[in-house]
């Protein structure tokens, strides 16, 4: 089923909007920063991403979770290790996933970047499921928005050097630009 960009809205994703976003700077969408999530750690299939992004994490519920639950975090989209895809924030509007970052010599990467987490860790592999829905979904981005190139493609750890490490090793570019 090809994809469909209704006001920023992607279909077929599962749609949970999250309170943790706000309007865009003015200027065109031009990257697109891979990132990667798992809550708690190294465990995957439950709703505490989802929890996060929607305000709502118990901080009673994991040990991990009493130092992040007040966290004001989203990003636009999540694959999940199956393929699901859901999505928190319309891309038209500011998702808060970047933090301090540059890109090109340009901060704040917010403003001008699409985020989309993929449900893993920096350390291990990703499932055929999520490059095949990251493929394709980014293939119909760079066509809603063509200022993002392949070469406007990068992850968390490039845009936030010695702060962050995602997507890691395990996430093969190689394999990605080809299927795009």
């Amino acid at each position: 089923m090809p994809f469909t960009l209704d006001k920023g809205w992607l279909s077929p994703a599962r749609h949970c909007e999250s309170p943790h976003q706000d309007e865009r700077p003015a200027g065109d969408i031009s990257l697109l920063v891979v990132h990667c999530i798992s809550l708690p750690p190294g465990r995957f299939g439950d709703n505490y991403i989802d929890d996060l992004f929607l305000g709502r994490l118990d901080a009673n519920a994991h040990p991990y979770f009493e130092g992040i639950h007040q966290l004001r975090v989203s990003a636009h989209c999540l694959i999940r290790r199956d393929g699901e895809l859901v999505q928190y924030v319309p891309f038209h509007r500011r998702a808060w996933h970047a933090g301090l970052s540059c890109f090109d010599g340009r901060e704040r990467c917010n403003d001008f970047s699409i985020g989309i987490e993929l449900e893993g860790t920096d350390t291990g592999d990703y499932t055929d499921a999520q490059y095949r829905q990251l493929a394709k979904m980014t293939r119909a981005l760079m066509q809603a928005y063509p200022a993002i190139t392949p070469e406007r493609i990068t992850g968390h750890s490039d845009i936030a050097p010695g702060r962050k490490t995602d997507p890691g090793p395990g996430f093969d570019w190689k394999r990605f630009r080809a299927m795009l």
